[in-house]
């Protein structure tokens, strides 16, 4: 099981590292994957996710990737002055936009296990001047932050990708404070997968089979003392995951969520 959860790591690191190099290939070369055509797409995934038009036409849009299933920060209720902690942050899109709702007196902190995307990350951050954001390469069950350090924790399509969730939300709960909360855009299982598909890892690493049930989830944050939990199925969540795969139905196996609770 220990080998499993290694090969995974591996995988989903170099998938992610792939689509940063790609994209900077793609983008010093003639390629059709590269300018108008991939920024137009990007942008309405994005859209289907919730970001507004205002923050998709930043002058850090090309921190989005579209790689999540939601908008956390739409949920999030951020406030000038908090410090705010993004799990799987990529190449900084919800970090950026984090950040200029706590403002310079706010903080935020983003952790990404994959090296190219906290370069990315740290070069989008130099470029737009954002001051009040640091990006950490570290992983999500590890948070090389002190306790109850952090006010907000955000994230946006990574937990699912963990193979020790309940370890990532007892870190979660450590580094916030007394009444910090969580904001969350996640994908949950409805049903099981069959195993052809389960096995399968490209499948984990895409977001789809390393999903839990909305049952599991609420245990597992009842269990580390979790108030009010609120899990709510994004209403545009078939739209969302139908882009993932072209051969399979993937509604019938997951959906997009919206996740909220305080410590």
């Amino acid at each position: 099981m220990e080998q499993d959860k290694v090969k995974i790591k591996q995988k989903i690191k170099q998938n992610y590292g792939k689509i940063i190099t790609d994209d900077q290939d793609n983008c010093c070369s003639n390629s059709s994957c590269c300018g108008e055509r991939a920024e137009t797409d990007r942008v309405q995934k994005a859209q289907k996710m919730g970001y507004e038009k205002e923050a998709l036409d930043s002058s850090f849009a090309e921190a989005n990737f579209a790689l999540g299933c939601g908008n956390p920060r739409a949920i999030a209720s951020l406030q000038k002055g908090e410090t705010v902690l993004d799990l799987g942050s990529g190449a900084g899109f919800d970090a950026f936009l984090a950040a200029r709702e706590v403002g310079e007196k706010g903080k935020v902190i983003g952790i990404d296990m994959t090296e190219e995307m906290v370069e990315k990350a740290r070069l989008n951050a130099r470029k737009n001047n954002f001051k009040n954001v640091e990006f950490i390469l570290a992983e999500i069950e590890e948070l090389p932050l002190a306790e109850q350090s952090v006010d907000v924790i955000i994230s946006n399509c990574v937990i699912n990708l963990s193979t020790n969730k309940k370890r990532v939300f007892s870190e979660a709960k450590r580094v916030l404070k007394k009444g910090g909360r969580l904001a969350i855009s996640d994908i949950l299982r409805l049903n099981d997968f069959p195993k052809a598909i389960k096995n399968d890892l490209d499948n984990y690493s895409s977001c789809v089979t390393g999903s839990i049930t909305k049952e599991e989830l609420i245990s597992i944050l009842t269990e580390l003392n979790f108030k009010n939990i609120s899990i709510e199925r994004k209403n545009n969540s078939n739209q969302i995951v139908e882009d993932w795969s072209s051969k399979l139905k993937l509604s019938d196996y997951i959906y997009s969520a919206y996740i909220k609770a305080e410590k």
